[in-house]
């Protein structure tokens, strides 16, 4: 799909973001920029991917408009997965996360249309279906803007779409490294709640989607990964059991502490809305959204229609404490 293409990943250092870099850089193209505002990032990565003569790195900030006009000179597909995206943080300074968030994506779009650029693909969040916090309200708008932007380029032939993530595991602000370290010196895991349900998904599966996006989207649509539901306690149960055998210890030593819902947090997650079912399609791996100005969507004939309903974590069975272990190792965790 990129081989000879010339590609821009925003963002490109993060967790997902150089996994993705990674799984492009084997299938060969032309020219693949790396654009982000963190130069320790740059400069570790610069150095992981020193043999690729076909990689440049960019520093800039997608709230810089010119500069993404630069970046932009020649690109045929651009991933913007540059967000703030911690939601405490972005409670606390919400203008900081609307700049980037939204003004920032609507910049891409802006410049993608100028550039003529064939594709664009936004990441955007489970936490942007009925947002209860500043984070989840600037993922959804950016997502609108994607939508819209195929209803509004005038003569340009790109086309915009959002892939929505669940917790992606192994990525950078999960809270295992954190666990695993208050086991080691405290004995202890400070849990929100623990009936807490999220979906999980692993960095692999992160990138997979992007790909199946790129490949398969005609303009406006949300791509939603079908993925496995955990319950907040059997999560930490597991990264107990696990840290203190390799501790020597019981698990018994290890107490729970409740610490309660952070302001914006919500006990359950959703992936689409019941309202968004109606202009869904399906198949056993993702759902397709698609924006209400295509709801005939005859390039999406090879899929069902989806079932009507919400796709949230409260109404999906949570897996076995076995198959949180299975995930955990297969994403090299445990």
């Amino acid at each position: 799909m990129f081989k000879g293409k010339k590609i821009l990943v925003i963002g490109g250092t993060g967790s997902i973001g150089s996994a993705l870099v990674k799984d492009i850089l084997t299938q060969k193209p032309e020219t693949l920029r790396i654009f982000g505002r963190d130069e320790y990032k740059q400069s570790i990565m610069q150095q992981e991917l020193s043999e690729h003569q076909n990689v440049r790195f960019l520093l800039g900030d997608i709230r810089d408009k010119e500069r993404v006009d630069r970046a932009m000179n020649e690109i045929d597909i651009v991933f913007n997965l540059a967000a703030l995206k911690h939601v405490p943080a972005c409670e606390y300074d919400p203008f900081e996360a609307i700049k980037t968030n939204v003004m920032g994506t609507q910049n891409v779009i802006e410049c993608a249309m100028a550039k003529n650029v064939q594709k664009v693909i936004y990441t955007s969040s489970d936490k942007a279906v009925s947002p209860t916090n500043t984070m989840g309200a600037t993922k959804l708008l950016a997502e609108r803007l994607m939508s819209s932007a195929n209803y509004a380029k005038g003569k340009s032939k790109t086309v915009f779409a959002s892939v929505r993530f669940g917790n992606v595991l192994g990525s950078r602000g999960s809270v295992i490294p954190l666990w695993q370290k208050q086991i080691r010196e405290n004995r202890y895991v400070t849990i929100t709640e623990p009936d807490m349900t999220r979906f999980m998904m692993n960095i692999q599966q992160a990138v997979s989607l992007v790909n199946k996006a790129c490949c398969i989207s005609t303009g406006g649509e949300v791509f939603v990964l079908k993925m496995p539901v955990i319950k907040l306690i059997d999560l930490a149960e597991v990264v107990i059991e696990n840290e203190c055998e390799n501790l020597g210890i019981s698990p018994k030593q290890v107490e729970i502490k409740k610490i309660g819902l952070r302001p914006g947090e919500k006990l359950f997650e959703e992936l689409m809305t019941c309202q968004e079912s109606f202009g869904a399609f399906e198949n056993d791996d993702l759902f397709v959204i698609v924006p209400h100005q295509n709801e005939d969507a005859a390039e999406y004939n090879d899929l069902k229609h989806a079932k009507l309903g919400e796709y949230s974590s409260k109404n999906e069975s949570g897996i076995k404490k076995s198959e949180i272990w299975e995930l955990l190792r297969q994403a090299q965790i445990l």
